[in-house]
Parts: C-alpha cells; sequence; structure tokens
C-alpha cells in the first residue's frame, strides 16, 4: 500500500493551489468524462482496454471524489468503443430522474455498424448510444442512431435535460453533400421519451461552414431548457473557426454565431466542453495551441477569455462553476499523437480575472485529459 501511493505522488507530482484536490481514474482508466448532479455527486465514464477498440465504464462518487463505485461496462458489445485520437471516446449527461445517457464513436468492430458510405461502398462506423436502465445496475444494448448520415469521423457529443429530452449529435455526411470536408455538418437525433426512442437524425446550424472531420464536439442542455453545441468549421479547408449553435425549442432550429477564426490548413484533433452553475453557462474551446473559456449568451460567447501565459500545445479543456461563480479551467500540455502530457489549471473569479497560481500535475497518459467537478463548498476536484 505505502509503495503505490509512492508511486500515485510521483507519478501526479506538480504544482496544486489551495482549492483544487487531483486524483486518478480508477484502473488506470483514460479519457474521464463527468456529469455532476447539485448534491455534488459526481457521475464519470473512462475508457479502458485497447485505444482501438475497449470498452466504457461508468461509476459514480459523492463530492468527494475519494470513492468510487462499482464499475459498471457500458458498451454491451466487448471492444466497440475507442480512444485512439483523443476525441473519439464516450460522452456522458444526466437526464430525466437522474438516468445517465451515454454516446460514443463506435469501434471497426462494433454492432449496429453505421449506414454504407457511398464514398467508400461500405458501412462505416456508428454513432452509438447507450442509457442506465430502471435499476440503475446496468446499461441497456447499445443503439446505433445513425439513420441516413454517414462518414463518422470526428467525436460525437450527448446532453439531456430534466425533462426526458435527450440530444446525440456528431458531424457526418447526408445523401448529396459536396466533397471533403466543406461537405460535412452537424446533425442531431433527439428523444423526448429519456432515450427510449431516438427521431431520425435532422441538420443543426449552418451547412455552408463545413465541420472539421477529425476534430470533436460538445452539447450540453442548460436548466433553461437551451441546448447548446460547439464544433470546429472546415470552410474551404483552411478556416477551421470555432461555432456555436443554440436551440430554444427543443432542437427543433438552431441559430449560431462564429465565436473565434482560425486558419490553418490541417485537422488540429481539438475537443470543447461546457458548464453551468446558477443560470450562467460557460463554454470552452482550443485555437491556435492556446485554449479560451467565455460566458454563454443567447447564440453566442459575449468575451473570450485566455488561460494565462504562453499558449502552445495547450489542448482538450475543460470546465467547472461554483456555487460563487468562479471558474476552473483545465487543459492538457504537450500531448500528441501516442504521446501523453501534462495537465494544466487556472481559477478565475466571476469576472474571468485569475485567481492564485498556475496549477500543474505530471503523467498525464496517451490518449487521455482531465475532468474536473465543482463541490458543494466552492473547491474543485481534477482528475485525470
Amino acid at each position: 500500500m505505502l509503495l503505490a501511493m509512492a508511486v500515485l505522488a510521483a507519478f501526479g507530482a506538480g504544482n496544486r493551489p489551495e482549492g483544487v484536490s487531483v486524483g486518478r481514474v480508477p484502473n488506470g482508466g483514460l479519457q474521464p468524462q463527468l456529469a455532476v448532479e447539485p448534491n455534488g455527486t459526481i457521475h464519470m465514464i473512462y475508457f479502458s482496454g485497447d485505444p482501438k477498440g475497449g470498452n466504457l465504464f461508468y461509476v459514480r462518487s459523492n463530492a468527494s471524489g475519494e470513492a468510487f463505485s462499482r464499475p459498471i461496462r457500458v458498451n454491451s458489445q466487448e471492444g466497440s468503443a475507442i480512444a485512439l485520437g483523443t476525441i473519439r471516446g464516450g460522452q456522458i449527461a444526466i437526464g430525466e430522474n437522474g438516468r445517465i445517457h451515454v454516446a460514443w464513436n463506435g469501434s471497426s468492430t462494433a454492432l449496429p455498424p453505421g449506414p454504407i458510405n457511398p464514398e467508400a461502398g461500405k458501412p462505416g462506423t456508428p454513432m452509438l448510444y447507450a442509457r442506465l436502465n430502471d435499476n440503475g445496475d446496468a446499461f441497456e444494448p447499445q443503439r446505433n442512431l445513425m439513420q441516413h448520415t454517414f462518414g463518422l469521423d470526428g467525436g460525437g457529443a450527448v446532453a439531456a435535460d430534466r425533462a426526458g429530452n435527450v440530444y446525440v449529435a456528431w458531424h457526418g455526411k447526408g445523401s448529396g453533400a459536396a466533397a471533403g470536408e466543406a461537405g460535412r455538418r452537424v446533425w442531431v437525433a433527439e428523444s423526448h421519451d429519456s432515450g427510449r426512442t431516438f427521431a431520425a437524425e435532422a441538420p443543426a446550424g449552418n451547412d455552408a461552414t463545413g465541420a472539421c472531420g477529425c476534430c470533436g464536439m460538445a452539447m450540453f442542455a442548460a436548466n433553461d431548457g437551451t441546448v447548446l453545441a460547439l464544433y470546429r468549421s472546415a470552410t474551404q479547408n483552411v478556416h477551421r473557426d470555432i461555432y456555436l449553435i443554440a436551440s430554444r425549442d427543443r432542437g427543433k432550429s438552431f441559430q449560431g454565431s462564429l465565436v473565434q477564426r482560425w486558419e490553418i490548413n490541417a485537422c488540429p484533433m481539438s475537443s470543447m466542453s461546457f458548464a453551468e452553475s446558477r443560470g450562467t453557462t460557460v463554454a470552452a474551446w482550443e485555437t491556435g495551441g492556446q485554449v479560451f473559456f467565455g460566458k454563454v449568451s443567447g447564440a453566442a460567447v459575449a468575451k473570450p477569455i485566455a488561460a494565462p501565459g504562453e499558449g502552445k500545445g495547450r489542448k482538450h479543456p475543460r470546465l467547472a462553476v461554483n456555487s460563487r461563480g468562479e471558474t476552473l479551467l483545465l487543459w492538457t500540455e504537450g500531448t500528441a499523437w501516442q504521446r501523453g502530457g501534462s495537465l494544466a489549471w487556472q481559477r478565475f473569479d466571476r469576472d474571468g480575472n485569475p485567481i492564485g497560481a498556475k496549477g500543474t500535475a505530471a503523467g498525464l497518459p496517451v490518449w487521455s485529459f482531465g475532468g474536473v467537478a465543482a463541490r458543494p463548498d466552492g473547491s474543485f476536484w481534477i482528475i485525470y
């Protein structure tokens, strides 16, 4: 036991400012994704196994994050989840009556398969979904929500609200789409019965922007019923800009706005996130090696705020907002294809001003990132 504690302490060495505690994902898992209830209960999924075809597991903890429940496997088919590339893994949301909803990009062997991709002449990978059963002790069999779109690549997303609405989103192509990334767009499959059934996917947002093929996206259902999504465009293959889209009519229509521009003729393989507290929603993203966040106002982000210091090689921002309106922005540093790195974070006051020193933690595994939650007492908890 003492040896294990010493290894963990050395493995996670770094700067730990007051008010933030740091832990490791159970069982050596990767890619923690968190959803937190108002009472502080933390729900988490993580990946384990071969990055090309492994499994997702679900656990929960009280607000301390010091002990977790017995892991429950999410995917009903062995090896049907993926961690390769970092941005295609599982996403989690809490819905009506506390039910957990999970969506993820299927692996190359996942079933049911995706629709036939006419550009490749064979079925593609599926956008999979599963929900916790009524007893809360297992997940229902996984389902593919792609009915008539194809070309799934970058990571999808899931959002849910307390009224029984569930939304699963991804970017891909429909029949007659333009060639390349310019023909990609965001699609949303909606359920209004807590995930029992889903309508066929429908386009959301502006199809003229395209979508960055190997980038993830994020989706969030705010407490006022607004559905939000962040994605990266691929206009003319060089305009890799961040867009926010919002729906106030349960996904029937979306309005959007440009959040931040970035011209680069490459796919940056980036991800985004949302968080909310006391009616304030914040969003985070990456541009040009730097990470940013800002408060969401309608279908726009009011003022992007950068993490302090030089922005170089920063990726995968995650957010939490505490009861005082303070935000903790968490991100990765030094990660790349088949290369791990470290975590860094900064606390901000309600006006977006940095509080205290930047925190760091070493030993981030390959293909992974961190997760963060706000505790009821106003402190923050990070896991990686």
